[in-house]
């Protein structure tokens, strides 16, 4: 790490001295990132965990019995014990009063969506989304057309990509009088980083809405308060947040809006009583109609220790860390030129840190203004052992826009001859002469230092000619 850039980092973002604590914790519960030589900037594609979350989890393991929470015998009580605990501790990690919220168990963000699309009565009325939804976001439209729904998307425009808020207005003003209103968007976009106002949940309610806040992207690194805002349903994926255990999320939902919920089947655990002989059953109360089968209830506890690993570091200081962080970094790409004055990078998103998160979303170009394939980025990046993402991030809307691909490519893509053998290999080189199918995803998280950034940038200086 050189003295002088530091230094003159610290100039420009004196509060990242506020965070010298991450430092400490780095050294002592992520001290494998340095003793690997890793510089890992993927933490929108999943956080990193803390060993003594592992240590934790393997001491109440170890020490203890459990078995299938569906009884009433000592390992079963012992194992239902701490999976409400859990349940309990992430309503409170929420701020959410649990008489108007409750927790439901999923596998990760997307069990959780399924759960709502699925559920969602959307016949004679309307599903609202933005355009830079995650594609389990975008995928609740199938169940919205099979019902007879009406889909609308809100555009996301260029150069900041964030939204119509004009158009978003009139939607808003126009729900379905004769059936039920839902409106999804992502608190944080993964693809952008843009963080959108929360206050459109207030806004969307005083027309009738339902709201459903993606915030798998945003709750790692940001505080979400639900004494505050308080959307309807809130999906979650918990490894995102702290690492471990991967496979689990929530859907943290309000009982009014669970009411409206009617699901299409039911599975072991969600029923008080089913017979053959009558083909009738009935659902369990709450959470357990939702929960099907038996949960990972071996895995529900290491929730509780990560939310309060989350805890003991304060979501102030991570927010400070990546703000201060990815500032430096947007600082440093935007001004990289070529000799032939050419920049090094277009940015997808605002270039500065105030009112993003912590992911930069760029495409690199040679000094005549030729994009790289982000694969070739990703695959030199590779090589010196910095882990990025590319592609489209399962944010096909916002790679649309951002690469200016325009709704007649689209169509001839998905109907010229041959397209669905294109399409099933995920080539779309084909379709779109000239522009890029993806982009580069560089991601600062919860224990990304100054030298990580340093590195990436170092990497992106090689690119210059």
């Amino acid at each position: 790490m050189s003295t002088t850039e530091f230094q003159t980092f610290l100039q420009k973002y004196p509060t990242y001295k506020n965070t010298e604590s991450i430092d400490s914790l780095r050294k002592k519960d992520y001290a494998r990132l340095d003793s690997a030589e890793h510089i890992y900037l993927d933490y929108t594609g999943g956080g990193i965990y803390a060993e003594s979350q592992i240590q934790t989890h393997h001491k109440l393991l170890s020490e203890n019995v459990f078995g299938n929470p569906h009884s009433s015998n000592p390992t079963s009580h012992a194992a239902t014990e701490l999976v409400e605990g859990a349940r309990e501790y992430i309503l409170k990690f929420f701020n959410a009063d649990p008489d108007e919220y409750l927790a439901i168990f999923t596998p990760n963000a997307s069990g959780a969506l399924k759960l709502v699309g699925e559920s969602y009565p959307f016949a004679n009325g309307r599903y609202l989304l933005t355009f830079d939804n995650h594609n389990s976001v975008n995928g609740i439209r199938e169940f919205a057309h099979a019902r007879g729904g009406d889909v609308t998307y809100i555009p996301v425009m260029l150069p900041d990509m964030r939204v119509d808020a004009s158009q978003l207005n009139v939607e808003l003003s126009k729900p379905s009088q004769t059936g039920h209103n839902l409106f999804a968007f992502p608190a944080q976009s993964n693809f952008s980083s843009v963080k959108h106002p929360l206050e459109w949940i207030e806004l969307a309610h005083s027309h009738g809405w339902d709201v459903l806040l993606d915030a798998a992207a945003f709750v790692p690194t940001n505080k979400l308060d639900l004494s505050k805002v308080k959307p309807d349903f809130v999906p979650i994926s918990f490894y995102k947040i702290f690492g471990y255990p991967t496979g689990l999320g929530a859907l943290i939902a309000k009982k009014s809006a669970v009411a409206k919920l009617h699901r299409p089947w039911f599975a072991g655990g969600t029923i008080t009583v089913a017979s053959v002989s009558t083909e009738r059953h009935y659902l369990a109360d709450n959470f357990a109609a939702f929960e099907d089968g038996t949960l990972d209830y071996l895995n529900i506890p290491a929730i509780e220790i990560g939310l309060k690993h989350i805890e003991s570091i304060g979501y102030d200081v991570i927010n400070e860390r990546v703000k201060t962080l990815s500032g430096w970094l947007l600082d440093n790409l935007t001004a990289m030129k070529h000799s032939t004055g050419k920049p090094l990078v277009q940015v997808y998103g605002p270039t500065s840190s105030e009112g993003r998160g912590g992911a930069v979303t760029v495409n690199f170009f040679d000094k005549d203004g030729n994009i790289f394939d982000h694969r070739f980025i990703e695959s030199e990046a590779n090589k010196i052992n910095i882990s990025l993402r590319t592609g489209c991030f399962c944010n096909p809307g916002a790679g649309e826009v951002a690469m200016g691909v325009s709704r007649v490519e689209l169509d001839v893509c998905f109907t010229a001859p041959g397209h669905e053998e294109r399409l099933s290999q995920d080539d779309f080189r084909l379709c779109f002469d000239g522009k890029s199918t993806g982009a580069v995803r560089i991601s600062v998280g919860m224990v990304t230092n100054f030298n990580d950034v340093q590195a990436v940038l170092s990497f992106a200086k090689s690119l210059l000619s």
